[in-house]
């Protein structure tokens, strides 16, 4: 992977960003704008090419229309992925670009996984374009691109020992604390949700819990670690199956998110909690109809073991919550009804603080990384409500599903001072720029951005 911008004083490439809005604008040489007419280069975003100029070359990349950037983002990276192994520096950029943004999307085309087989990212390397704060985006672009090889490695090699490990690597580096309980140890510990849907694999579940800080506001992130999710007694068919082992997105979005807050070390208290398990089948699973008591007291009607996910975080949303932090955040590939709603682009979230969810959609689209606000709709609390026990796991009718998840998982975070959850898909579908198919990090960057209004850093 190529996560790093080139050294300032190594010889480079100069590199003008072409905009079609404004062709008449274009300040190049006469040699480079006659061979950019024979090869009938239209400035559109992802044309990138060579010129020769005397005995030298400039580089030009297209940045397309103010029609056409508003169908995507990340523009400059799109022409970083087609240009040669080289350093570039720019030299002439149009009004209108958002260098921290362009620049930190020509870091990611470099990530490419390549745990298996050697990485295909772009080669072209960046010289850090004056103005922008390199050491930050370089922090955010190492903090995705752990998220991503957590969330693109296979269940056979990430299980939730692997993952307690991940976790480890994270705190190490950043002198925090961990702790982990496993297996039966959940019992005793009063997290009964997370050992019930862990119990069935002979990987052991757990509860990874982090802290990092001693003073200012407190943060409890909690992620969704189900590193492989069969859908229990409720077996998914194999269509469904196929991108489980993204199922631990969550927590690898919070670990990702975990490491940037440590490295640029933000004036807060955090806390990362992960309940890492695998939903397996076998004698000793979990099972419809079950009614299982949580941390909290509440009782849980178990209707659909493929619904697990909102157990093992309601556990650790409880343990969370009982420190009282300020702001407490779950991040989750929770329900197929969010992608119904806005798609896999979107990372939809709940919150009942309107200062935190301005500052969250605010931020999203400062730092293109899209959010949408989605409601707590109180009045539908009665679906979740069985009758037999406090909580419906899995309400039938099929039905505003995202949002009944998120208000299941209200009810264990009463305690905190504000509590918002992210509902993302965690994958991207297709290749596009700066991301390539495979894992991907939502909402992260957004809370980064927002956290200095959200908890007055």
């Amino acid at each position: 992977m190529t996560l790093a911008f080139a050294e300032p004083d190594q010889p480079s490439i100069s590199l003008y960003i072409l905009s079609q809005d404004d062709r008449e604008a274009w300040d190049l040489p006469a040699e480079a704008m006659a061979w950019l007419t024979r090869i009938g280069f239209s400035g559109d975003i992802g044309e990138a090419a060579l010129c020769p100029v005397g005995e030298g070359a400039i580089a030009v990349a297209g940045f397309g229309s103010a029609a056409s950037r508003q169908r995507g983002r990340f523009h400059l990276a799109a022409a970083a992925a087609r240009l040669p192994a080289g350093n570039y520096r720019l030299a002439g950029v149009p009004a209108e670009a958002d260098l921290s943004v362009e620049a930190l999307g020509w870091l990611l085309a470099g990530y490419g996984f390549d745990r298996y087989r050697p990485a295909n990212g772009a080669k072209a390397r960046l010289v850090a374009p004056e103005g922008v704060d390199a050491a930050r985006l370089l922090t955010l672009a190492r903090g995705e691109a752990l998220t991503r090889d957590l969330i693109n490695t296979p269940a056979n090699d990430l299980g939730p020992a692997e993952l307690e490990a991940a976790a480890g690597a994270v705190a190490e580096a950043a002198g925090a604390r961990i702790s982990v309980t496993t297996g039966e140890d959940l019992l005793a510990a009063n997290c009964p949700l997370i050992h019930a849907v862990g119990r069935a694999s002979p990987r052991a579940p757990r509860l990874i819990d982090l802290s990092w800080g001693s003073s200012g506001p407190s943060l409890t992130l909690v992620g969704k670690g189900v590193c492989f999710d069969t859908g229990g007694l409720n077996l998914k068919p194999g269509s469904s199956m196929g991108l489980m082992k993204k199922d631990m997105g969550g927590a690898a979005t919070v670990l990702g998110l975990a490491q940037s807050i440590m490295a640029l070390g933000l004036p807060l208290r955090l806390r990362v909690l992960i309940p890492a398990v695998e939903n397996s089948v076998s004698g000793n699973a979990f099972r419809p109809q079950d009614v299982l008591l949580s941390r909290k007291g509440l009782t849980v009607e178990i209707n659909n073991t493929d619904a697990e996910g909102r157990l093992v975080l309601a556990d650790a949303l409880a343990f969370g919550a009982e420190a009282a932090p300020d702001l407490m955040i779950s991040m989750a590939t929770l329900t197929g009804a969010a992608r119904v709603a806005v798609g896999p682009d979107i990372a939809p979230f709940f919150a009942d603080d309107d200062t935190l969810a301005a500052a969250v959609q605010s931020a999203g689209a400062t730092v293109a990384d899209p959010v949408w606000r989605m409601p707590f709709h109180t009045p539908y609390e009665s679906m979740i409500e069985p009758g037999i026990a406090d909580l419906d796991n899995a309400p039938s009718g099929g039905m505003a599903g995202s949002i009944t998840a998120a208000l299941f998982l209200r009810r264990f975070a009463t305690g905190a001072g504000s509590y918002a959850h992210f509902d993302i898909y965690g994958w991207q579908p297709v290749a596009a720029p700066a991301r390539p198919k495979g894992g991907v990090g939502q909402a992260a960057r957004a809370l980064i951005e927002a956290l200095p209004e959200a908890l007055k850093l």
